[in-house]
């Protein structure tokens, strides 16, 4: 944007070529809509729903799955293809419930344009449509309207404020002036000429002359950084893709060498086919699309109740590996809630406890509590900052809140935990007239009278330097008396010292007059005043924040604020929570520019607050965090926070306080706007990685079970010892709901003392995979123990030693899933009913393959027949052999550790 601040008024309406009384003439206005296009952001086309539906068949494994069931439905084996087609069908229809949303980003920020606007055209007042507004038109804004375009203010009354909190972050009215700025690099927030698109007037009236329109606005180029951020794969969508590829290559290279072993053996070449496709059955896991998304979605609905709301699925496990979370300060770190930390007057100083609009908390003098109505100072300084006051602060069923002002809220609360209700007050000494806050005096006056002595008294309070220099005299123990020199030195050294601790510090004064003043004017009002006091406030941190960040350290997660507040504050409130040390440092926007990306890159470890940053600034520092191969999470509520939100790994929006934009371009949303909910997502994002390497490990030890099973027999020229359907039933039997339940499980409570898990770290590493092939290897033991006992020393024939293995093989992995909460902690000293859904997933595992075993209509489908009862006791027995051996090694891993953690 050009330094439009930086012109005087009539350098500006010259170089806009308009006219400050009579706006801008019709031709002129079409010419420039030529020129310059409509006032409207440029729309970005999303994904609509048929093409999210479709994107969920993407994946390889899904195509290998697809392939699956074609060559089942060739051979006519129906079952198995209707299976394959559920699963594929059912993780679709997840994955689509989850991200039916399009991107509605540039929507959102249409809706904060206001559709007309009153323009002053050819010298006559209209109201037209916002989308016809152009450079050079003269605009008139009062409360209410939203401003349809950057424009620099050319006229305003005293009062005149506007709500930039979607653009700044920052929640307080912004005061507006028609001067010219001296300064030309000013950051957004200080450009008090400039009234922005997307931010709506809350007090006055002004003119302004448009500067900018469309995709020039700051709006407009927020828009513009949005649409040019691409979304990227999460790590885990990384992982399981080269997983599942290693999983299929794997898959087919075992299919060959069975099938030309089976051929050099003498096999038919169909039924070496047949044992080949059994083979690609066991050995692909069918089930893993579809239980990632189902315990992902399940995260999601844990995650509500820790006032988490999850837009986009896979960002719930890339919240466990998170490096560095970027907060906003407003809000998030801090309460939102101005409070008075301290007064001065005359007679001492005395701090305030307690935070927020809550009236309840004491006066420290000197470390002991002081009763405020034995202090006639205090007492004064506290009647005149709520006598001075259009707020309320109203007590309602969720608590107290303020009406009004955020600063006049602080005012208001300290006096009521001195007792000083301004209802009564009111009522006590009527409102007679205000003069308005402006810019130019930075102060404002309340006159109001006393009926029972007849006199009327001016309350004012403002900036200490400026109405300091219109108070004659001083109240000093209740006695007014002249104000001297070592006075007015006294009181500037407290307000320097309170301001050195991001204090921000209101001086309150008083003036009373015999009479009703003859006129109500600034000059003849605010002169002579009596000085009462200081009070001192802070939006305080919230007090979970500290634990939370504390949390984060332990944890290898390092803090970062981005803020639009000033510098001292912003340090102020990151020393308090913990994260600002001895070696921290803080950048502010026109600092973080003058840094060479070398220097920016050597810097930005150590650097823990940035503040007085503008959206492009914001972005930066997200981008360098992320090209030094951190996981990035980043919050926002506000417009200018939407194109880092979107860029970041882990987009965080606010709930109560964001705007739609920066809602919709983010993965999740806090529905509470605490940071520490924040910090209770990434524990749970930790969790939901942890369970889901639990279920892949489960079913990799299990498919590679079936695989040796089918492998080791045809070695050893055995018969198939499992059908197709058989294992297509065993994988749906035991990938399901005891999978499901593995994922689950309850969040270990060591998870936050950990070190971020790497983004370039496999889903199953080297270590770990030799463990799930030794895993696996038992779980075929036992089946082929089983097959093998029917067959050979019972000399039954191969349906019934073929029940044996299908038995035993799923009971066998319905006792392994119990192995698989814990790689090394024994089961027992987890307790084996902590997870009651994976106790009764196996129960209700096993009483479905006991149906398959003992129904008529099953036993067709299945090929199986009845087990006799001393038949299935002995495969109970082989079955149960995994979770004894694995319990044995976790014992002696204890003293000689072998068994891997990850």
């Amino acid at each position: 944007m050009k330094n439009w601040w930086h012109l005087d008024i009539q350098e500006a309406a010259r170089t806009l070529e308009t006219d400050l009384a009579g706006g801008l003439s019709e031709a002129q206005v079409q010419a420039r809509l030529t020129r310059y296009g409509p006032n409207a952001l440029r729309e970005e086309k999303g994904r609509g729903r048929l093409k999210i539906f479709l994107d969920q068949f993407a994946g390889f494994i899904i195509w290998v799955l697809i392939g699956a069931a074609l060559v089942s439905g060739f051979l006519q084996e129906w079952v198995d293809a209707l299976a394959i087609i559920a699963i594929i069908v059912l993780n679709a229809i997840l994955g689509f419930i989850q991200e039916n949303r399009a991107e509605k980003s540039l929507l959102a920020l249409k809706r904060m344009a206001a559709p007309f606007s009153k323009v002053v055209r050819s010298g006559l007042r209209a109201s037209v449509p916002s989308a016809d507004i152009v450079p050079g038109d003269l605009i008139e804004l009062e409360a209410g309207d939203h401003v349809p375009a950057d424009s620099r203010v050319v006229w305003h009354t005293p009062n005149f404020a506007v709500q930039e909190a979607s653009l700044t972050g920052e929640s307080t009215p912004v005061m507006k002036t028609a001067l010219e700025l001296e300064e030309r690099d000013i950051p957004l927030a200080e450009r008090a000429n400039i009234v922005y698109l997307g931010t709506a007037v809350v007090a006055g009236k002004a003119r302004a002359l448009v500067a900018e329109t469309g995709m020039l606005t700051e709006l407009g180029r927020i828009a513009g950084m949005i649409q040019s951020i691409t979304s990227e794969t999460t790590p885990l969508q990384k992982r399981l893709e080269q997983f599942g590829k290693w999983i299929v290559y794997l898959c087919f290279a075992l299919v060959a060498i069975v099938f030309v072993m089976g051929l050099l053996r003498g096999g038919k070449v169909l039924d070496m086919f047949m044992m080949a496709v059994s083979l690609a059955v066991a050995a692909i896991p069918e089930g893993l699309p579809a239980v990632v998304t189902i315990a992902l979605a399940l995260g999601v609905q844990r995650m509500i109740r820790r006032h988490v709301l999850i837009r986009k699925l896979p960002s719930v496990e890339t919240l466990g590996c998170a490096t560095v979370i970027c907060s906003d300060k407003t809000g998030t770190l801090t309460r939102n809630e101005m409070t008075v930390r301290a007064v001065f007057t005359m007679s001492g100083t005395y701090e305030v406890t307690g935070t927020g609009y809550e009236p309840k908390g004491e006066f420290l003098g000197e470390g002991a509590a002081v009763d405020p109505k034995e202090n006639p100072d205090l007492t004064a300084c506290l009647k005149a900052g709520v006598l001075c006051n259009d707020s309320e602060l109203i007590e309602n069923e969720g608590g107290y809140k303020i009406l009004g002002d955020p600063t006049e809220g602080a005012i208001l609360t300290v006096a009521a935990k001195a007792g000083i209700r301004k209802g009564p007050l009111a009522e006590r000494f009527p409102f007679i007239e205000e003069i308005p806050f402006d810019s130019e005096r930075k102060q404002m006056t309340i006159v109001r009278s006393d009926p029972e002595r007849k006199t009327f008294t001016a309350y004012v309070k403002g900036a200490p330097d400026i109405l300091l220099s219109r108070c004659a005299k001083v109240l000093d123990h209740g006695v007014e008396r002249p104000r001297t020199e070592a006075d007015l030195a006294r009181i500037l050294d407290m307000n320097g010292r309170l301001s050195d601790q991001a204090l921000r510090v209101l001086a309150v004064a008083v003036r009373t007059f015999d009479r009703e003043p003859d006129e109500y004017h600034a000059s003849h009002i605010e002169t002579d005043l009596t000085f009462t006091g200081l009070l001192a406030m802070i939006d305080p941190p919230r007090e979970e924040v500290k634990e939370a960040i504390d949390k984060c350290r332990h944890s290898g997660i390092k803090t970062v604020m981005i803020t639009g507040d000033h510098k001292n504050t912003a340090v102020a409130i990151a020393r308090e929570l913990g994260f600002f040390g001895e070696d921290s440092l803080a950048l502010t926007g026109q600092e973080l520019d003058a840094l060479s990306e070398a220097d920016f890159d050597r810097d930005i470890a150590r650097t823990s607050v940035y503040a007085r940053v503008s959206p492009e600034h914001k972005l930066r520092v997200v981008r360098a965090w992320r090209k030094r191969g951190d996981v990035v999470a980043m919050t926002g509520d506000g417009v200018n926070d939407a194109p880092a939100v979107k860029e970041a790994d882990i987009g965080v929006a606010m709930g109560v306080t964001g705007t739609d934009v920066t809602k919709e371009v983010s993965d999740m949303i806090i529905t509470d706007d605490n940071f520490a909910s924040i910090v209770a997502a990434v524990e749970e994002g930790r969790g939901i990685y942890d369970n889901i390497k639990k279920f892949i490990h489960y079913l990799l030890s299990c498919n590679s079970g079936e695989i040796l099973v089918i492998f080791t027999a045809s070695l050893f020229g055995l018969p198939v010892p499992l059908l197709p359907i058989q294992i297509l039933w065993v994988n749906l039997v035991t990938d399901g709901l005891p999978a499901l339940a593995l994922g689950m499980d309850p969040v270990e409570k060591d998870i936050m003392d950990r070190p971020p898990r790497p983004t370039h770290e496999a889903v199953i590493t080297r270590a770990r995979m030799g463990l799930i092939l030794s895993q696996g290897f038992f779980i075929a033991f036992c089946a082929l123990a089983a097959f093998c006992f029917v067959l050979l020393v019972e000399e039954e024939g191969i349906v019934r030693a073929r029940t044996a293995a299908l038995f035993t093989m799923t009971c066998s992995q319905l006792f392994h899933a119990l192995n698989c909460r814990s790689q090394s902690r024994s089961l027992f000293r987890i307790g084996p009913f902590t997870n009651m859904k994976l106790v009764f997933a196996g129960g209700a595992s096993f009483l479905l393959q006991v149906l398959v075993i003992y129904l008529p209509f099953t036993q067709r489908i299945f090929r199986v027949e009845a087990l006799s009862l001393v038949d299935l006791v002995v495969m109970i027995i082989f079955s149960s052999l995994p979770l004894w051996a694995m319990e044995i090694a976790k014992l002696v891993n204890q003293r000689f550790r072998f068994i891997p953690e990850t």
